[in-house]
């Protein structure tokens, strides 16, 4: 790749290095210009330009950081994972579902060895995650990676699971609280509401608790009759050799110890087992505490499938001093089985499909959005388009011909609401689709049914475009030979000015007003952005050209 100043009039087909704001002109930096930048640049007096220009054996960067995240995660889903379309050399992945999240470091490691451009950045191994949340990010560095250094990549992971989220696999747990002469009821109570508290926070449901003296034979019997997938035990004094009361049940009960002691403070005196196939753990005094210890190393392993051995307590020692450190939040104790952390969630995004309108158009009789492409509706192939996308809900607006609308889209899986007032104009309807989003929105894509270059791998990129923190919260589509078009992304912040709106002009004054919101994304084929509102439009499109 070659970097450096050139003259503007040469800077066609190259990657601006640098934003550019001048007068009417705001060009960001990573964009590729074209005749009509370098013409807006030079009618701006910028006779010089800082760019980056690919050379033979590069890759773009949003190619190599598609490339990249897809071997990693080949099979997404398989992972319980879910994963962004690239933008700006960045591809992220996220969690599927609540679950324990396995990372390779070795393979991370060598991964971030291959070359400088490429990098790899996750959570830590172990990390318990929520839905939604990111859990590693790929990143190019430059304009673009070397092929060379891309395909050596992706041959170190071909035969590497690097990132996996396991989801919860116990659902319920037996807790035995052993009572010594003379133990005071509260303390034996404010084990069982810190022990019960940790399990909702897990996702797990309390199935049976009992209070018992402090004694092998009887908390034997209770451990072969116990219920649930996981059994605990909250001894009142610790236990501190294999001979001791909780290990000596344990194994009196037909079960096995795997280990006493842990090399975790606060959290050395916990006990490993099983009675068949189910694990035992003999509790530390310390779980009276809600702050962080090593017993919630251990349960989050277990109630995530894991099968524990002596070997991996062992392995917990580096990072296991936990004494006045706040390495990690606790977690939720509200029954949601998810972690509180502070890493970034894949935005919940709404789709908004307006197909209110009466099409006056197309003349007497005729509807655009009844017209068949591929043997169906044109509006129920812009629907598919939708659902087919990263999209957590779509939802259409109908109004005129609703009856046949709605036929056409029967079966597929999404809202439909009606416009009352679609005469009025488009606003209205997108009043009305907007007010029917879910509450917990953070961008909302609104899109035109008329418009059959539209599609999922469209909608991915200006959804991957989406990013609030870095000002980037208006997103749409713009295609080399012509001007900026649908569907377009809108972040939350703009929710109420969309809401405002009246007449026909749709959101123009919104984008027109907040420039500096605005993120373009280019589009090579114009016949993504063409709208099919005129029978010449049709034919045009049928013959495979498009009017714009």
């Amino acid at each position: 790749m070659k970097f450096g100043p050139i003259p503007t009039r040469e800077a066609i087909g190259a990657v601006l290095a640098h934003s550019v704001r001048a007068a009417d002109l705001n060009l960001k930096k990573g964009t590729l210009l074209t005749a009509a930048h370098v013409e807006a640049l030079i009618a701006a007096a910028i006779t010089e330009i800082i760019v980056a220009r690919l050379e033979p054996g590069d890759l773009p960067e949003d190619e190599a950081a598609a490339r990249l995240l897809a071997a990693i995660l080949p099979d997404p889903g398989a992972c319980g994972a879910s994963i962004s379309a690239p933008f700006t050399g960045r591809a992220n992945a996220f969690a599927a579902h609540p679950g324990l999240l396995q990372v390779d470091t070795a393979a991370v490691h060598a991964f971030n060895r291959i070359h400088e451009a490429i990098t790899l950045a996750t959570l830590p191994d172990q990390a318990r995650v929520t839905a939604r949340q990111m859990i590693a990010t790929v990143k190019i560095i430059p304009y673009a990676a070397p092929r060379a250094a891309v395909e050596a990549a992706e041959a170190l992971l071909r035969e590497l699971a690097v990132l996996r989220v396991h989801p919860r696999r116990l659902q319920s747990a037996s807790l035995y609280l052993t009572q010594t002469p003379g133990m005071k009821p509260s303390l034996i109570e404010k084990g069982r509401r810190a022990v019960e508290d940790r399990l909702t926070a897990l996702g797990l449901t309390l199935a049976h608790c009992e209070t018992l003296p402090h004694q092998a034979a009887p908390l034997a019997q209770a451990l072969r009759a116990s219920p649930g997938d996981l059994v605990l035990v909250l001894a009142g004094s610790a236990t501190s050799d294999r001979r001791d009361v909780v290990p000596s049940a344990i194994e009196a009960a037909g079960g096995a110890v795997e280990r006493l002691g842990m090399p975790v403070d606060p959290g050395n005196l916990l006990v490993l087992g099983e009675i068949g196939a189910r694990p035992v753990v003999g509790l530390p005094g310390c779980v009276r505490s809600p702050k962080l210890n090593g017993a919630d190393w251990v349960l989050e392993r277990l109630v995530h499938g894991e099968r524990l051995h002596s070997d991996d307590i062992a392995a917990m020692g580096a990072g296991g001093l936990l004494k006045e450190i706040a390495s990690r939040p606790q977690p939720r104790a509200d029954g949601t089985g998810e972690a509180a952390g502070t890493e970034p969630l894949r935005p919940f995004t709404t789709g908004v499909l307006l197909a209110a309108g009466a099409s006056s158009r197309m003349g007497e009789g005729r509807h655009k959005l009844l017209e068949r492409l591929d043997g169906e509706p044109l509006l129920r192939r812009s629907a598919k388009a939708l659902l087919a996308s990263p999209l957590d809900e779509v939802i259409i607006v109908l109004g005129a011909r609703e009856d046949e609308m709605r036929a056409a889209l029967e079966g597929l899986p999404l809202r439909i609401v009606t416009a009352a007032e679609w005469r009025l104009g488009m606003a209205h309807s997108l009043r009305a689709g907007l007010q029917a989003a879910s509450g917990q929105a953070d961008a909302v894509l609104v899109a035109l049914a008329d418009m059959p270059g539209i599609d999922a791998q469209l909608i991915a990129r200006l959804l991957a475009g989406f990013d609030p923190e870095e000002g980037r919260e208006i997103i749409r589509p713009v295609a080399a030979s012509g001007p900026p078009g649908q569907p377009v992304l809108f972040g939350r912040r703009f929710f109420e000015a969309l809401l405002a709106l009246s007449g026909d002009n749709g959101a123009r004054s919104v984008l027109a007003e907040h420039p500096e919101f605005v993120t373009d994304i280019a589009v090579a084929d114009p016949r993504q952005l063409a709208d099919l509102d005129t029978p010449e439009a049709w034919s045009a499109w049928r013959r495979g050209s498009v009017l714009l």
